[in-house]
């Protein structure tokens, strides 16, 4: 992973030696963090969801140090990369943890011990991983275009669906037809989260809210997220009208046919809907 978040020069003062001298008077200790974070979907969404909020980790990491009774710097440093490895997204962390005044008989700026511990070695959890399935839509403008900017929004996409293109249902009646497409992705993501950032791609697409059902540049919805069913004010999953929708199950049936109600394919009128081919994607 080429991505970091980096922390220089956090000071904190506390016990750490094995020194009888060095048991009784806190000592100055000064760490250098660098952590593996993939910072794509931050950059694109600007959300502090969507990263790791280093001031969290630096509150932790000076907590960690400070409550320190522990005699080695190697076993301290140990016990700080831990503490950032246990934040959701970190993946491997660099520590480099200085002791500023060494008690050497020899004139020393300043000792250090550096590792890098990776989540599998720290033996942290795996990130809880979701499977979501999001249905993209477009009849205004570049529809393809649309269509790959909400793809490359949504993250990590384990599988797409063919592009269809599809007669508009209700609606004004002047209004061109759309591209639908339905991907599968892995999250981290809650659904609320998720559908913040569905609707954070909407906006950079600048999707206009004006008609009921009119045309759109891009339509971002969550359809299925894992085994899911929830009811709120602003999301109801699965989508409540997903099986009515035969430009949602005719692409959904290319990555999923198990998640389609079964026959929908006689049961539906599919005349509206016309399989255009792969989306095409870079």
């Amino acid at each position: 992973m080429a991505d970091q978040i980096e922390i220089s020069g956090l000071r904190v003062v506390t016990i750490v030696g094995a020194l009888p001298h060095e048991r009784e008077i806190p000592q100055p200790l000064e760490i250098d963090l660098a952590f593996d974070v993939d910072v794509h979907d931050a950059g694109r969404t600007d959300e502090l969801g969507d990263t790791v909020h280093y001031g969290l980790v630096a509150d932790r990491v000076v907590a960690v140090v400070e409550e320190s009774k522990d005699q080695l710097l190697e076993r301290l440093v140990a016990r700080i990369a831990d503490e950032v490895l246990a934040f959701d997204r970190v993946e491997a962390v660099d520590v480099r943890l200085t002791k500023v005044r060494p008690p050497l008989a020899v004139d020393a700026v300043s000792t250090s011990v550096r590792i890098r511990r990776t989540r599998a070695e720290a033996e942290v959890p795996a990130h809880t991983a979701h499977t979501a399935y999001i249905a993209l839509g477009s009849n205004l403008g570049d529809r393809e275009g649309y269509l790959r900017l909400g793809v490359a929004g949504l993250g990590t996409v384990t599988a797409m669906s063919d592009v269809y293109e599809t007669d508009p249902v209700g609606g004004p009646e002047d209004q061109g037809p759309f591209l639908n497409m339905v991907v599968e992705i892995e999250t981290s993501l809650d659904p609320s989260a998720l559908l913040r950032r569905c609707q954070r791609i909407e906006a950079e697409a600048m999707r206009q809210r004006i008609v009921h059902w009119g045309p759109r540049t891009l339509d971002v919805d969550i359809v299925l997220f894992d085994g899911v069913s929830m009811t709120s004010d602003d999301l109801t999953i699965p989508h409540p009208r997903f099986a009515e929708r035969p430009f949602v199950l005719a692409p959904l049936s290319d990555i999923a046919p198990d998640r389609c109600p079964s026959n929908w394919d006689t049961e539906l009128d599919l005349d509206g809907i016309r399989r255009v081919g792969p989306l095409t994607i870079g």
